[in-house]
């Protein structure tokens, strides 16, 4: 568990009512205290699971909503009818809930004691009647949530759990996050634009733009031992390519992005920021365009978009956060270039530069080569191949009425062949259900052609988040065809203007 994850946890919330007496309500605080052990039992879960007294008053659920509420530490409610709680009860504290919010269906025993059930029980153990009118409540109030239905001993019911504290807890942080943009987004360019402001209002981030000679200022002052430190630790764990090593004729290039790297890494921790961009176009004083400083920065938890892209780079780091301490690894991604041949079509991802080396088990090598863009010296990447497996390619669009979020899954294979020529970091991917139904569904979404790969989590976990985030999610799979994708989107349309109103 990450330092940031121990400073958050997830609360507990029982619902009953007083007209059961003392004996039967401290029969349901002891066997919820039980259920909410059991939940935050389950290793799967990132943050603690705290348990709240039995609320059975209007006036304690109100309260207690309003402490979550005010309360950093509280990324989420998990909320529980173990008896009958009338819903009225809940109408103040559900209206003014400003956290994330799951609605666990569940009971404190798994099996139906049919020799010995008498109405005693039933009076006490009674979830599948009061969830019912909890649901209703929270349905006519519009609460967004998710719902969870099984018992706590139930595995897929603790992954579905953890899922969502996942996604709670990477809201929380998009709540909080503050961006740096060096220079502004690639002239000309329509997707890597958007609104700020709004932006910042829907999910909470800051995002603030720097002339790229504020960073150079701090580069130019890291002293040299900062510098020979990094480029040891480059030594150590990557193939550092001949020409780049210490006599080599081409060591300052390794040296000035070792340097790159440890001066965007203070100005990054000196200003509180978890995310950032960068754009070839606007390098000022650098002496090379960042590409190993990002790809280790990515490697680290940190957000980023090429050419200026803030809204790629909020999702990295979003989507960074969620898969904190999970197998697999997560990159800022571009479909480059597609392989056609029939029954064997794919993708190769890409970027200039900077794709994170969490996606691959490999050792990366280190290398230097020419890049036409950015009219500087040869920078240092680090060059490895993406790992097999199942992932998830998301982007982040302004629509200009609201954003949307596009998802498809895909499924990372080898290259066909070597790539000896390719001189950046890739992936291959075979889209579902199939690269052409996939593209035109994309193309059809407005999704960007810069995007998130995850092999860490899947679609539930950005369900989840887009419906804490309350913000539009298509998602492209085995079953997309493009007919029914259309008129998905003609019916979002429709509704989300009108849940924002017209």
């Amino acid at each position: 568990m990450s330092t940031q994850q121990q400073t958050r946890e997830v609360w507990f919330l029982t619902g009953s009512q007083a007209l059961y007496g003392d004996e039967t309500l401290a029969q349901v605080a002891t066997q919820s205290r039980e259920v909410a052990a059991m939940v935050d039992g389950d290793d799967r879960i990132p943050v603690p699971v705290v348990w709240k007294p039995v609320l059975t008053t209007a006036d304690a659920i109100r309260r207690v909503v309003l402490e979550a509420n005010a309360d950093d530490a509280c990324v989420g409610l998990i909320g529980w009818m173990h008896t009958f709680s009338p819903a009225k009860m809940w109408i103040q504290g559900l209206d003014a809930l400003q956290k994330p919010f799951l609605h666990l269906h569940t009971q404190w025993h798994r099996d139906i004691p049919w020799e010995s059930i008498d109405m005693d029980f039933m009076n006490l153990n009674q979830a599948a009647h009061g969830d019912r009118e909890f649901g209703f409540v929270q349905t006519r109030l519009g609460v967004a949530r998710k719902t969870v239905a099984g018992h706590v001993s139930d595995p897929s019911v603790g992954a579905r759990i953890a899922t969502w504290v996942r996604a709670a807890t990477a809201a929380q942080d998009v709540r909080t996050l503050r961006l740096a943009r060096f220079g502004d987004n690639m002239r000309d360019v329509a997707v890597t634009e958007g609104d700020k402001v709004e932006a910042q209002r829907r999910f909470g981030v800051s995002v603030n733009t720097f002339g790229v000679n504020d960073l150079v200022d701090v580069v130019d002052a890291v002293e040299p031992g900062a510098v020979d430190k990094v480029v040891a630790e480059y030594e150590d764990l990557y193939d550092v390519a001949p020409d780049l090593h210490a006599g080599a004729d081409r060591h300052h290039l390794l040296r000035d992005a070792a340097q790159i790297e440890v001066g965007l890494r203070r100005f990054l921790e000196e200003g509180g920021y978890g995310a950032f961009t960068t754009s070839f176009e606007d390098l000022g004083g650098l002496r090379q365009l960042p590409g190993i400083a990002v790809q280790r920065l990515m490697a680290d938890g940190y957000g980023f978009g090429g050419e200026g892209d803030w809204k790629t780079s909020v999702l990295v780091r979003t989507t960074k956060t969620m898969t904190a301490g999970l197998p697999g690894g997560t990159s800022f991604m571009e479909d480059y270039t597609y392989h056609l041949e029939p029954g064997n079509q794919k993708s190769l991802g890409a970027h200039m530069l900077e794709v994170c080396p969490t996606i691959s088990s490999q050792r990366p090598s280190a290398e230097a080569h020419s890049l036409s863009m950015g009219n500087r010296e040869d920078p240092v990447r680090l060059r490895f191949v993406a790992d097999p497996g199942e992932a998830v390619v998301v982007g982040l669009a302004d629509l200009g009425d609201r954003f949307r979020l596009t998802a498809n899954d895909v499924t990372l294979v080898e290259p066909d062949a070597p790539l000896p020529n390719l001189p950046v970091a890739c992936a291959v991917w075979q889209a579902h259900p199939s690269l052409p139904t996939a593209a035109e569904a994309w193309l059809m979404s407005g999704g960007p052609h810069h995007t998130v790969l995850t092999t860490a989590v899947g679609i539930e976990a950005f369900r989840d988040l887009s419906e804490i985030l309350r913000t539009e999610l298509v998602h492209i799979d085995a079953d997309t065809t493009p007919h029914r994708f259309l008129q998905e989107l003609r019916w979002n349309a429709a509704y989300y203007r009108l849940a924002d109103g017209i």
